[in-house]
């Protein structure tokens, strides 16, 4: 039963891979994987004493700091349930969150977190902070000692391990309990998919309160013995990447479309003078990835670049494109089925055949089992014995998928459906384009139209005309945007992902009703 968590998985690899390197600091910090298995060992029992039992909430909210990693882990170790939440929220975010997720206690790094604080007060739980004073440690977390430790002896794979939210670009966002066994699903779909073994080692980039960046690069590391290298600023950086991959001897990374760009911008305007690590492969996943950019990072850096495509509610990972020695990676595709089954359905729930879109639908052992408190999206959401995506997508002869678009962003032009998925791909295939998006809004006469949102190139320059001349060259007439906003910047998540509903309210909404001072 314990082979069956992701505790346990992370246990074994500390008995087969004791001396090898699991986490790092840059100048601060080493660990092998049995210092972490001891130092997750002693706060878990410490959590326990201070009275966290089996299915109490715990929220976490640190940079990416070594503390979190072992706050986290000792967390699920503990059978309690582990809620990672973003430092950057405001006050009235927090109470939310931690209304919602029913926690009892909020973990911080000694600097603390005023907002989250606050919040934590009025939700009426105790704040405490957990640090890391030696690498012998242990873990020094500020809570009093009511009991003698009770830590149990094991996991149950059906304990719940992690509570996140999904980001809620639709609608409220949605509590999504895991599970252990879906995280030990999750984590050896993705092992396996990318052959990561103890020689690999990642710089992670992505906030640890995502589930890209905990469970494909934290966690999917971890159990494979490999190491990870997380920034001495908690945060990713252009400017240190490179270094960090090089000390690291990084075998691969991942992260999302924004930042590739950032690193391609960066690579086109400073190379860096020491060359680039040889990588296996990078990873690109949470919101698409134009063609034109994938060819710019294999180009740069001599790297296959596989997209893959993952959700909250499937504990990340759902498809990938392969390695080179398991098949081909297909631009503009998110692979094959990786651990799992999918399928494309039609409103009826009916499978359809091969390049006929619909909707995705997934079902496998690493996803949920329904929203938290949430019956009516839980039923909604798994009908037909499938979980559906909310994504439309196509499944080709062999058997890639290719998403055309979420159904709620599809562009409906006087009766014409329209991806905005595609309309980014040319847009981004513009030589003096670094970012593009395009998006919907209302129209008097067809319903809807198209609009965009483009960045250019550093230190050039770009007119709508520009814009509007390529499209008409490389779109069909009716998929042209109807206006381009030229802008420096675009509005995103946390983790770099472009929502094209706030996109459209940024640039549009203003125009309509100009604030005050705006």
């Amino acid at each position: 039963m314990e082979g069956q968590t992701l505790t346990g998985i992370l246990k074994k690899v500390a008995g087969e891979f004791p001396d090898r390197r699991a986490v790092s600091v840059p100048g601060r910090i080493d660990l092998s994987h049995a210092q972490l298995d001891g130092l997750v060992e002693s706060a878990a029992a410490r959590l326990a004493a201070a009275g966290v039992r089996g299915g109490d909430v715990v929220a976490l909210t640190f940079p990416n700091t070594v503390e979190l990693v072992i706050a986290f882990l000792a967390v699920i170790r503990a059978r309690a349930v582990a809620a990672p939440l973003n430092p950057a929220y405001t006050e009235e975010e927090f109470e939310f969150y931690l209304s919602d997720s029913e926690s009892v206690l909020l973990l911080t790094n000694p600097e603390g977190n005023a907002a989250a604080q606050a919040a934590a007060a009025v939700v009426g739980i105790p704040h405490a902070t957990a640090s890391l004073s030696s690498p012998a440690g242990p873990l020094q977390i500020s809570l009093p000692e009511r009991f003698e430790s009770v830590l149990e002896s094991s996991n149950d794979p059906s304990d719940v391990a992690l509570f996140l939210h999904t980001s809620g670009t639709t609608s409220r966002p949605k509590g999504v309990p895991l599970t252990q066994r879906n995280l030990a699903a999750s984590v050896s779909n993705i092992r396996s998919v990318y052959h990561l073994t103890e020689s690999d080692s990642t710089v992670i980039v992505l906030p640890l309160f995502h589930v890209h960046g905990l469970v494909a690069a934290l966690l999917s590391s971890l159990s494979a013995g490999a190491a990870v290298t997380l920034p001495a600023s908690g945060r990713f950086s252009a400017s240190s990447f490179w270094s960090d991959m090089r000390s690291a001897a990084a075998t691969w990374y991942t992260a999302v479309p924004t930042i590739h760009q950032i690193v391609l911008d960066r690579h086109s305007n400073r190379p860096e003078p020491d060359g680039y690590p040889k990588l296996r492969f990078i990873r690109s996943c949470s919101a698409s990835l134009a063609p034109s950019i994938l060819e710019r990072l294999e180009s740069a850096f001599g790297a296959p670049v596989l997209e893959a495509y993952a959700m909250t509610e499937a504990s990340h990972q759902m498809t990938s494109n392969p390695l080179p020695s398991d098949g081909p990676h297909k631009p503009g595709s998110v692979g094959r089925p990786a651990g799992l089954e999918l399928a494309v359905l039609n409103e009826d729930g009916a499978q359809l055949p091969p390049d006929v879109p619909g909707e995705v639908c997934i079902r496998g052992a690493n996803v949920t089992s329904g929203y938290k408190n949430n019956p009516e999206a839980s039923k909604a959401a798994f009908k037909f014995g499938w979980f559906h995506t909310g994504d439309v997508g196509f499944v080709d002869a062999d058997g890639y998928l290719h998403l055309v678009g979420r159904i709620k962003e599809l562009i409906n032009r006087g009766g014409e459906k329209i991806s905005p998925i595609e309309v980014d791909a040319v847009l981004l295939g513009h030589p003096d384009i670094a970012q593009a998006v395009a998006f919907g809004v209302p129209d008097d006469k067809y319903g809807e139209e198209i609009n965009c949102a483009v960045i250019p190139r550093e230190a050039l320059e770009i007119s709508e005309d520009d814009v509007l001349r390529y499209c008409r060259k490389n779109l069909a007439a009716f998929k042209v945007p109807k206006k381009v906003f030229i802008t420096d910047s675009l509005p995103k998540t946390a983790t770099g992902k472009i929502q094209r509903r706030i996109v459209a309210e940024h640039f549009v909404a203003p125009a309509k009703a100009p604030r005050a001072g705006a």
